[in-house]
This record gives structure tokens, sequence and C-alpha cells, in this order.
């Protein structure tokens, strides 16, 4: 066995390496790549804040930050975290960034190049989020997305992370990805399939990533990755685009898997070159026009990448024989739904006719319009947007629906201090020095929303999550920790 300093690399998985890396490239460069710990990098959020207001807004804190050539939203950060996490800094709190992996933005930079604007999107394996919200960005919030996530445990830090960074255009399934191309046949305009895979390129951030890796279980993962874009690309329409990415180097779990596509449904499919991407994509090219990110080609992470488009139908799956059940909703029109919009537009909340209104019993929904016509044909776990409760005396709302549609500028809003935002996001009631007068307020800090504050005498009641409350040190570089 080869063991480096920081990963475990045996000599099986270095063989199938040298099989498929370019001549081009040197394994002795590649194990000392993967010796070497893995830059962090951050993606700015598009929805709450510009990449030109973002960098001046820290340009104090002395962060340095390198761009990444394949996204103008990300960024790779050199830090002081000693003081300080990132995950803790007011602006990661409040979704003006998402901590990712710079190779990882690769998959949506290809699903929306030259110019691709599609206006719904499924991402297959979508937990943690880090692909949705930038696909939700690149969207800006409009159209929608389908984000599946097969595990359940990880389907509520996916929703959570949507709901940090305002993402209101998105519907939640928990299904295996094998059933969509028969659930939904040509539903989507752009399908991402971040595929399962042996994760050979996250060593640097993983060093025992491969202790228990094999070519059997590459060969048994491979036969799931065809099952899953052969579902994938039944779902997809004609003309539409299909990123599959992994974030594994053998050929047999990237390039085969595509090519097994192209020769299944040969006057249907066709690879869309990536050289074009982004300036120096040509050093990860390769013959077929995929992406083969090794880790020493730019200092990141391993990562494939491959961008199909469908040129014609194919035969329709068997329908699925599942139950999808009755849907608990029911959509909200004229006099009632004027009643909702105008009681948060008093709160400072608004929408446009991207978003509708669903009720279900006394809770008040905002589904993407674009989502609507899939409701019947798959089970959801949540879509949208929970906008508020309904009650005698009006509405309570929701903190999601406060991040998502409360914005920057918001005239209504009530500023809090370093120390008052750092109570908030303990979970703690505020008592400023000057109350607001309104009975109920959304807390900014730094312009940014934090929630609904409802005043009790000279008190705002906290009503953030309790799942989301915060300790240790939060959270301004500029000034100061709280």
């Amino acid at each position: 066995m080869a063991q480096s300093a920081s990963a475990y690399l045996p000599e099986a998985f270095l063989s199938v390496i040298r099989e498929a890396m370019p001549e081009a490239l040197s394994l002795d460069d590649f194990i000392a790549a993967c010796q070497r710990p893995l830059r962090r990098s951050i993606r700015i959020n598009t929805l709450k804040i510009s990449v030109s207001d973002f960098l001046e807004r820290v340009a104090p804190y002395g962060w340095q930050l390198t761009p990444v050539p394949w996204c103008e939203e990300g960024f790779w950060i050199d830090r002081d975290e000693t003081s300080l996490p990132l995950g803790s800094t007011a602006e990661h709190l409040s979704g003006l960034f998402y901590i990712q992996e710079a190779s990882s933005m690769l998959p949506v930079a290809a699903l929306f190049a030259d110019g691709n604007a599609p206006q719904r999107v499924m991402d297959v394996a979508a937990a943690p989020g880090s692909k949705t919200t930038q696909i939700a960005a690149r969207m800006q919030n409009e159209g929608a997305i389908l984000a599946n996530e097969y595990s359940a445990s990880r389907v509520k830090v996916l929703h959570a992370n949507l709901s940090r960074c305002g993402v209101a255009n998105v519907a939640l399934t928990h299904f295996d990805g094998r059933v969509f191309g028969a659930a939904l046949p040509e539903a989507f305009d752009a399908i991402l399939l971040d595929a399962p895979c042996s994760g050979e390129g996250v060593v640097r951030k993983d060093p025992d990533a491969l202790r228990n890796w094999s070519v059997e279980s590459n060969h048994e993962i491979a036969a799931t990755q065809r099952e899953l874009i052969d579902s994938a690309f039944h779902a997809l329409r004609p003309g539409g685009t299909l990123v599959y990415s992994t974030c594994t180097l053998n050929r047999e779990e990237n390039q085969a898997v595509c090519l097994w596509l192209l020769s299944r449904y040969p006057q249907a499919v066709e690879i869309v070159p990536l050289d074009g991407l982004f300036p120096e994509a040509g050093k990860a090219l390769t013959p077929e026009g995929f992406l083969h990110v090794f880790p020493q080609v730019y200092d990141c992470e391993g990562f494939f990448v491959a961008r199909l488009r469908k040129t014609a139908s194919v035969d329709a799956l068997p329908k699925p024989k599942y139950k999808v059940g009755t849907f608990p909703f029911s959509p909200l029109k004229g006099r009632e739904a004027r009643e909702v919009a105008n009681a948060a537009a008093g709160v400072g909340l608004e929408w446009d006719e991207t978003l509708q209104l669903w009720q279900r019993d006394k809770e008040v929904w905002l589904f993407p319009a674009d989502i609507e016509p899939l409701i019947g044909q798959v089970r959801f776990s949540r879509i949208g947007l929970r906008l508020a409760e309904r009650f005698n005396k009006g509405f309570r709302w929701q903190h999601e629906a406060v991040v998502a549609l409360a914005g920057t500028g918001n005239k209504l809003a009530f500023e809090l201090s370093l120390e008052e935002a750092g109570e908030w996001y303990r979970g703690r009631d505020i008592w400023p020095a000057n109350p607001p007068s309104a009975d109920e307020v959304i807390v900014t800090f730094q312009a940014q929303p934090l929630g609904l504050a409802k005043r009790v005498g000279s008190r705002l009641k906290n009503s953030y999550p309790r799942e989301l409350v915060r300790d240790g040190v939060l959270f301004s570089e500029l000034n100061g920790f709280v």
C-alpha cells in the first residue's frame, strides 16, 4: 500500500488512476496534490447580495479572496480560522455565502452555460444543498426546482440550507432517484445528476475516504449510476440539458457511464463539449468533451462533469405502481388571496406571480407556479415556503418566509445592534433602548433579515427556530465578537 502523510492511497487505486490520467499529467504530481490540504472556498449567494457589494462589505476583514475561474460568485478564501470559524460569521449566518468546494461549483456552471435558462430543473441527489442553492441563485428564485434526496435525515439539512439562503422556488422529494424517469417523463428543462460515487476525488478533505475502496465496489456503484442516468434521461424533455457529475476519478464511474447512455440512445443524445466553460477548461478536457478534473490541475478536489443534450424523445418507461395519495392543499384565490397578501405586506413580505398561494387547514404556503403541473404525479415532502399560520386575530408569519421574502432595504424592518443580533442568534429576547412602535417587526442586522419579532411592552420576543439557535463565539470580524 502507498501511504501519504495525509491520504490513504491503495496501490490498486493508484493503478486505476494511472490508467485514467492523461499522459500529460504526472502520478507523482497527483500524489503530491492529495497530500496538500484542500483550499477552502465560498460561493456568494446572489439571492441576497451582489458580488461587488459582498466584496466591499468584507474588504475590512482582511480575507484573501481568489476568484474561482468557472464561477463568477466563487472564491477561494484564506483567513485566520483560530478566533472565529467561517460558519459563525454574520455573513454566513444570514445566508450571504455558502461554504462550497470550488470543484462542486462546476456542474451548475455547466448546466447554465451558453445562455441556457431552464424554467424547471431537477437536482436528483440534492443534499446538503450547495448545488441546489447555486441553481436557485442562477434562476433568481424564479421557475421551479425539484430537489430530491434519498436519505431522510439529509432532507432536513437540505431544507435548513435552502431556508438560510432565502430560496423560495424549490420542492423537496425523498425518493430513490431511479423512479423519476417513469414518474415524471419529459417533465424537466434541465437535470443535474451529481451521482453517488466512490468519492476518490475527496481525499484532500477526507484522508480516509479510500479506506474501503475496491474495484469491485466501483463496479457496483457504476451499475447504480447507469440506472440513475437512464432515469434522469427519461425525465428530461427533448432539447433539454443533462449534466452528469461525480467527485470520483475512475473512468468506469465517469466517461463509461455517459458513453453507455449514448450507446443506449444513439439517436436521442449528444455530448455538448465543455471546452468553452472557462478560459483554462482545456487543461481538464477529455477527447469526448467532458471535464475530468484531477486535483493537481486546478489545485482543488477531483471531479468529473459531462454535459449532454436530449435531441429526441425515447420510449416511455412503465408507469410506477406507487400511489401518490391525496394532495392536502388547495389554492387560495380572489378575496382570500388578497387578504393574505395585504396582511403580509403590512409586515414587509411581498412576492410576485412566480409564487402562488395554497392552503392546508390553517397553514398558508407559497408554491412555485412552475411546480404545479407536477402535483398529483409524485409525492412531495415539502413545496415552496411555509408563509403563515392563520389565527382568529390574523397570521403568524413563518421564519423561512421572512428570510426569503423580506429582502434588504425594508422600510418596516428594525435594525439590531451587534450585541442584539448575537442575542437573537442565541434564541434570546431583545430589549432595545428604543423599541419599535409596531406590534410585529422584521429584525435585521447589517440590513439582512434575521426573522420576525413580536413586541411585548419594551421587549422583542424572539421567534428564531429552536433548531437553528447558536452558541459559542459570534460573529463580526469588523465590529468584534459577541
